[in-house]
């Protein structure tokens, strides 16, 4: 797929695509619509403080991993095309809520509902994957979700101007939701009409889709990959419990968010869910298991978990860096100045350096799926961008040295060298690491639909549901370390998806077959 065709639009496939990388930018475009307005909303509601904020930010990712486990599945059920326009239709509800509510309360319930929407991801990897031979669907899945992730930076460069520009006074951030939310509704509506779930639905054998009898678990191919399964199974639970306590520990006019018996309750009520699922899994498995599973049926389930890995490493690290990144630069560079003495690393320009590491996802993430298919090798591919993770967060680390300890008791940061020459050099070194960043998290999605195309959506969702599960990780490690360690955690962590691919991963059969 050459550039000239993404713009040749007689094609259907191509108009697909773009009708798919779209709906997942309006998906990230409402999911991340409070970040650029919670100044304003903080100076134009009295009640609102900022721990309100810090809570509604978490609530904004806690039922996004269950979220796209449930979506997974429904896709594999009743096809992408319907889940797809259901979930922006049905998600704009609570971002119009969220948009006028008056309460806490309000907020807080609206926001928790509508992280479901970050599930938006893994429905447009099920439909590309339709539309693309798999020599062809690297590169398409990469340009599919490197565009569609920019939804969240476009929702920070327009959203403040709408509500200032178009509205002004107290309310117009209030306007520039609800438009938000409105574009959830209208394109949810349209995106039905304008796509099909295949080319060419039901003509011949290799267009058809087939779709799961009903919504359930995984089915799995041995008894090995049953208990890895179930094993795996567990960190989504056990994230959401993470997030609990989070919840539990922040405190709002005094008072803990969550009552010691409601955390409880919630800790109970995790644990049964993954006992229910454990059982599901086994019911659903072990009458398969014991027919016993043909040979051209069987797929490896140690792909999948090594694809875990690998998202855990690299999407979840991009979601904690960009959290923590304005503040690394403005800690390390705060006493470089110009020729006229003043202070270089300004908000404003750490911001922009930040920006920088998410918005090379527009070409990183395409790259990482063309090189994936070009390298006529998905797993060298694969290993190549794990590794590069792993060296570039080693040098984002050496970006800064140890000084004295300060009167927090937390060593203080400086630049490794003085001058303006590094810090240009520590700016080269982040880019180049989110360039193998986003290049692996398309590189991971270019093997997902090679592994079982029937099972494509809860592969995807699994898969997507551990960069949510590494993102929690990772902040809640980052809560408890100085920049420089977490640096070195994520560098670390990268090298064990590294070595967990090496010896799990594998060349899935027909990844580079013309139809």
């Amino acid at each position: 797929m050459a550039l000239a065709e993404l713009i040749d639009f007689k094609q259907e496939r191509i108009r697909t695509l773009h009708y798919t990388w779209i709906a997942f930018f309006i998906t990230f475009y409402v999911w991340f619509n409070m970040a650029p307005l919670a100044t304003t909303m903080l100076a134009n509601l009295n009640w609102l403080t900022k721990d309100h904020i810090k809570v509604l930010a978490i609530c904004n990712v806690a039922l996004t991993i269950p979220a796209r486990i449930v979506v997974g599945a429904l896709i594999d059920r009743y096809g992408p095309r319907v889940v797809f326009s259901l979930l922006m239709i049905v998600m704009a509800v609570p971002a119009f809520f969220f948009a006028f509510g008056n309460t806490f309360m309000q907020l807080l319930i609206s926001r928790l509902i509508l992280g479901s929407i970050g599930a938006g991801f893994v429905i447009g990897i099920r439909m590309v994957a339709q539309w693309f031979p798999p020599k062809m669907v690297g590169r398409a899945e990469g340009f599919y979700a490197g565009w569609g992730n920019f939804g969240s930076a476009w929702a920070a460069m327009t959203l403040p101007w709408i509500a200032l520009h178009f509205f002004g006074g107290e309310n117009g951030w209030r306007y520039a939701l609800a438009i938000n939310a409105g574009v959830s509704l209208v394109y949810g509506i349209a995106y039905y009409f304008l796509v099909k779930d295949i080319p060419k639905e039901g003509a011949t054998k290799a267009y058809h889709f087939k779709k799961a009898k009903k919504t359930q678990p995984m089915t799995v191919t041995s008894y090995k990959d049953l208990i890895q399964y179930l094993v795996w199974s567990f960190p989504l639970v056990g994230a959401m419990g993470i997030l609990t306590w989070k919840i539990g520990n922040v405190v709002v006019d005094g008072v803990h968010i969550l009552p010691a018996n409601v955390l409880y309750s919630i800790y109970g009520i995790l644990a049964l869910i993954y006992v229910v699922h454990v059982i599901k899994v086994l019911q659903v498995n072990l009458p398969v298991l014991r027919a016993g599973v043909p040979e051209n049926e069987k797929y490896r389930w140690g792909n999948v978990a090594a694809l875990n890995s690998t998202y855990f490493a690299n999407f979840g690290a991009e979601l904690a860096v960009v959290s923590m990144l304005p503040m690394f630069f403005q800690n390390v560079f705060r006493n470089l100045t110009n020729s006229d003495g003043n202070y270089i690393m300004t908000a404003t320009f750490a911001g922009i350096i930040a920006a920088s590491f998410a918005f090379v996802n527009l070409f990183a993430r395409p790259l990482g799926g063309l090189l994936s298919d070009k390298m006529n090798n998905r797993k060298k591919t694969m290993l190549l961008y794990m590794f590069g993770i792993s060296v570039g967060f080693f040098f984002m680390a050496i970006i800064a040295r140890y000084g004295p300890v300060g009167e927090d008791g937390i060593k203080v940061l400086f630049p490794l060298f003085d001058g303006m020459w590094w810090l240009v050099v520590a700016v080269i070194i982040t880019i180049a690491t989110s360039m193998f960043v986003q290049g692996a998290e398309g590189a991971t999605f270019a093997v997902i639909p090679m592994i079982k195309k029937e099972q494509t959506g809860q592969i995807a969702g699994m898969a997507g549901a551990y960069g949510n599960v590494g993102a929690v990780v990772y902040l809640v490690l980052y809560s408890l370390v100085d920049d420089k360690t977490f640096f070195y955690i994520l560098s670390c962590g990268a090298f064990a998806s590294f070595i967990f691919c090496w010896i799990m991963l594998r060349e899935p059969k027909g990844s580079f077959a013309e139809e």
